[in-house]
């Protein structure tokens, strides 16, 4: 079999099987299984012998039964990072770049003081945002925190690979492994904000997959939008910034609870969807 023809295997196993965008992801899985690069597959179209035929035959069928692609090929890139994933981590979306694009923004704006910059990440995951404001702020001190081990186990594993070590992964809720007195100039979030009814109705991929902890928001969304605003002041700096990932419909209600919470120049962000993705604020200068 050559590789086009294990394309096309793989294809109409996912077609029949209803995934969403077949073709990408049948490419996808068997360019993963041969190692090779797109171009190269498509130019040289080479031949693959049966042992890594029976490869792509049985990693199609995990992708046909709803596991998701970044789970079977174990990895994915984030912000120019790979980031490994797997059972028990939630997969970093792409409008998460965001995200990391508006909190260094947000940074690079601000007066910054002689000390070293610290930022705080919650609900950090895979810790692919911790990391890549890591990357992009080499000097700052970063903490990512989550209650979960599993996801704190592939965050550490990500900062190995990618060489990143300033930033240190603690295990707990939110702001519950943070040191008392501990001031930052950036806290981010990316915070489960699924309504807790609108999971059985989710993608099977998301459903069944990935961790409802990661997603669950509770009964209205809000839950960690309300921890987290009540608490953030405490933890930021004079005119510090906090940077959160919004639900589809929560800019209004999430702003208004920031508003509640002493916050200042609050700001949302559309995605490139046009959704209302992310929301800035600020405590105040003094």
């Amino acid at each position: 079999m050559r590789v086009l023809e294990a394309v096309r295997y793989s294809l109409e196993v996912l077609s029949a099987a209803g995934i969403d965008d077949p073709p990408a992801d049948a490419e996808g899985l068997v360019l993963h299984c041969a190692g090779l690069e797109r171009l190269t597959a498509y130019t040289d179209n080479p031949e693959i012998g049966p042992q890594l035929v029976a490869k792509i035959k049985k990693l199609t069928g995990r992708r046909a039964r709803g596991e998701p692609l970044q789970y079977i090929v174990g990895h994915m890139t984030f912000c120019g990072l790979e980031i490994a994933v797997g059972r028990g981590v939630l997969i970093p979306r792409p409008e998460t770049e965001l995200l990391v694009e508006e909190a260094v923004r947000t940074l690079k704006q601000k007066a910054l003081t002689a000390a070293p910059m610290s930022i705080l990440d919650l609900c950090t995951g895979s810790g692919c945002i911790a990391l890549a404001l890591a990357l992009d702020f080499p000097g700052a001190e970063v903490i990512g925190t989550d209650l979960s081990v599993k996801a704190l186990r592939y965050a550490r594993k990500n900062a190995a690979a990618n060489g990143i070590r300033t930033v240190a992964f603690k295990k707990g809720s939110l702001f519950g492994p943070v040191k008392k007195g501990m001031r930052f100039d950036l806290i981010t979030a990316n915070p489960p904000y699924i309504c807790s009814a609108e999971i059985p109705g989710l993608q099977r991929e998301v459903r069944d997959w990935e961790p409802v902890t990661a997603l669950d928001g509770g009964a209205d969304g809000l839950d960690f939008y309300r921890a987290i605003l009540s608490g953030a002041g405490g933890y930021l700096k004079p005119d510090g910034a906090l940077v959160m990932e919004l639900g589809y419909g929560q800019a209004a209600a999430v702003t208004g609870l920031a508003r509640q919470h002493g916050f200042r120049a609050i700001e949302v962000v559309r995605d490139f969807a046009g959704l209302e993705r992310i929301m800035k604020a600020r405590t105040a200068e003094t």
